[in-house]
């Protein structure tokens, strides 16, 4: 687990027992551009399969940020879900939250890092992440639509079982 304490107090850990996921859902599902709406159970999931790293207040030790990676622990990562409250903002904690991810990432050997932001670019930028090409990397994107598997054309979940011919 990593544990870093800024000057001014604040702390940042990676202890799972830590985070305060109702909270963490609450900031997602209503204030984050990308996850609005998401509920409950998909945070606690998100976070269970992932690096959780939250920023605690100096006095109270209350949860004033949170970011999420995903990754192997060895060659990738994905690092999304980063939010700092409202109230906290303009203190940098979003830009040290990163970088300490950034840092944590490459302590365990992780060399390539992605994210997708509409509105920080300048933030990542100043911890050396820069756009890419765009026609290198693909996506599928199903939100919105029922998952389908692309073995059988059938709703993912359906009763059928699946079967692989070798």
């Amino acid at each position: 687990m990593l544990t870093l304490t800024r000057a001014d107090g604040y702390q940042l850990s990676t202890d799972p027992g830590r985070l305060d996921l109702d909270l963490v859902h609450h900031w997602l599902s209503t204030d984050a551009y990308w996850a609005l709406g998401r509920d409950r159970a998909t945070v606690e999931r998100a976070f269970a399969g992932s690096i959780g790293y939250g920023v605690y207040r100096p006095g109270d030790g209350g949860q004033v940020a949170v970011a999420r990676v995903v990754t192997d622990g060895a060659t990738f990562a994905w690092l999304c879900d980063v939010y700092v409250d409202r109230a906290e903002r303009g203190r940098g904690l979003g830009g040290w939250l990163a970088g300490a991810a950034r840092d944590h990432l490459a302590g365990l050997g992780v060399r390539r890092i992605l994210l997708a932001t509409n509105d920080a670019h300048g933030v990542y930028a100043k911890l050396g992440f820069a756009p890419v090409a765009p026609d290198r990397y693909m996506q599928l994107d199903q939100r919105g639509e029922p998952p389908v598997s692309p073995l059988t054309g059938k709703e993912q979940g359906a009763t059928t079982p699946l079967t692989v011919e070798a």
